[in-house]
C-alpha cells in the first residue's frame, strides 16, 4: 500500500511564503512524475506544478516565477516552495505521484489527502 502525506500548509499574509512537502511511503518500486494540484473554494482542481523523475519542472502560468518544485528521490519526497503568496493562492493543495509498486505492474496515480493554504491579511 502506498501513502502520500502532505505537510507545510497554513495561514500566511499576502507576500509571505510557505513550503509544502509530500512524502511517499509504502510498497514503492519506482516513482515517475510528481505534481502539485490545488482546489480553491468554488473552483475546479487545477495543476500547479510538476516535476519529472529527472528533475524537469513545469508550472502553471498563475504561479510561474513565484513557486518552485523539487524532489528528493532518496526520500521519495517532493516539495513546493511558494513565495509572494496572493489571496488567490488560497486553496487545498494536493500532491500526485505516478507510482509503480512492482516491476511487473503499470504506473498508477496516487494522491495525498491535501493540505490547506490560506493567504489573507
Amino acid at each position: 500500500q502506498v501513502q502520500l502525506v502532505e505537510s507545510g500548509g497554513g495561514s500566511v499574509q499576502p507576500g509571505g511564503s510557505l513550503r509544502l512537502s509530500c512524502a511517499a511511503s509504502g510498497s514503492i518500486f519506482s516513482i515517475n512524475s510528481r505534481s502539485w494540484f490545488r482546489r480553491a473554494p468554488g473552483k475546479q482542481r487545477e495543476v500547479v506544478a510538476g516535476v519529472t523523475r529527472v528533475g524537469s519542472t513545469s508550472y502553471a502560468d498563475s504561479v510561474k516565477g513565484r513557486c518552485t518544485t523539487s524532489r528528493d528521490n532518496a526520500k521519495n519526497t517532493v516539495y513546493l516552495q511558494m513565495n509572494s503568496l496572493k489571496p488567490e493562492d488560497t486553496a487545498v493543495y494536493y500532491c500526485n505521484a505516478h507510482i509503480r509498486t512492482t516491476p511487473a505492474l503499470l504506473e498508477y496515480d496516487y494522491w495525498g489527502q491535501g493540505t490547506r493554504v490560506t493567504v489573507s491579511s
